[in-house]
């Protein structure tokens, strides 16, 4: 059964289309990974779902309830953890999770309890008492969660929580999440970091110019790109030599079957042993130094770079 459901949705800023029909679902209990370069509109259609953002046209269901008509309604079912830190910095840890706490309707001894449990998940009932402007980065988005989810929502839409932090709190971060996944919270993960996606998500959308171009499980996607695997080749920066290499890769391979990016190639095939002796000829009779060659076995980096032709930092 659905926890979310986003049908056709739009959004224009003036002649601007920042999202084009953007359709997904997100299952009740799922941990779904929404990933996009910069500007491709996920951070948009993140804004649309949690009703910060009217929708030019389209739909959003949360667990039955009309988000654009009644955006109100459904963000008690929604906890949000945004990409800034939305904390009090001179107030206390507590005192922080007491102040989200009221804002949802808690109160007396619900609210006491509920602020040690969420303490205990976010691994800070030590620190409670300490002021968050005391706290690593890492604390503090530790709090950032422990906020959105004071009121226990169905879903908690993490929106990069683990930019910018220490290992340690990173780690703490991702096992949280999968703590809340196991115990039933529906999920839905941005992050620029694919290992954590693969770690955290089931099922994966990946968004690119305003529309999303695949979805599926890790393995759906993989074999979407037919399970290649990446060549990747660094080459002496040289426009012209580059140029050489680019018709002589042409020759070989179809648009669809390479990219590049400055001075990297990077080719896409099921045997790259078989290929690489070719390729590597090819640029060396163009005139053209090679100074690395990597194979990498297909992992989401692969299917994403070679959906988007970039990598989800450009």
């Amino acid at each position: 059964m659905e926890m979310l459901t986003v049908s056709d949705l739009r959004k224009s800023f003036g002649q601007f289309e920042a999202v084009k029909g953007v359709s997904f679902t997100v299952k009740k209990g799922e941990s779904f990974g929404l990933l996009g370069p910069n500007g491709a509109g996920k951070s948009t259609t993140i804004n649309m779902i949690t009703g910060l953002f009217p929708p030019t046209s389209g739909s959003i269901s949360l667990n039955g309830i009309d988000v654009v008509k009644t955006p109100k309604r459904a963000q008690h079912w929604i906890g949000v953890v945004p990409q800034e830190i939305a904390l009090y910095q001179e107030m206390s840890a507590r005192e922080n999770l007491r102040f989200w706490g009221r804002l949802y309707g808690l109160s007396g001894k619900t609210l006491h309890k509920k602020v040690d449990e969420v303490l205990d998940i976010i691994g800070l009932t030590e620190r409670a008492k300490d002021k968050v402007a005391a706290f690593s980065g890492g604390m503090k988005r530790r709090v950032n969660i422990g906020a959105a989810i004071m009121h226990q929502p169905q879903m908690l839409i993490m929106d990069e929580p683990t930019v910018g932090i220490d290992p340690q709190s990173r780690n703490h971060i991702l096992e949280t999440v999968k703590r809340l996944n196991s115990e039933g919270m529906t999920i839905m993960y941005t992050s620029h970091y694919m290992e954590e996606v693969e770690y955290l998500c089931e099922r994966i959308g990946i968004i690119d110019h305003g529309e999303v171009i695949a979805c599926g499980t890790l393995k759906d996607l993989r074999e979407e790109i037919d399970d290649r695997s990446r060549i990747i080749l660094t080459l002496e920066k040289a426009e012209n030599d580059l140029k050489k290499v680019n018709d002589a890769v042409a020759g070989l391979f179809s648009e669809r079957e390479y990219v590049w990016q400055d001075s990297q190639l990077t080719v896409f095939h099921k045997q790259p042993q078989v290929i690489l002796s070719q390729l590597i000829q090819k640029i060396t009779e163009s005139g053209t130094t090679i100074t690395s060659v990597d194979i990498a076995e297909p992992n989401l980096e692969t299917v994403f770079l070679h959906l988007t032709g970039r990598t989800l930092r450009d």
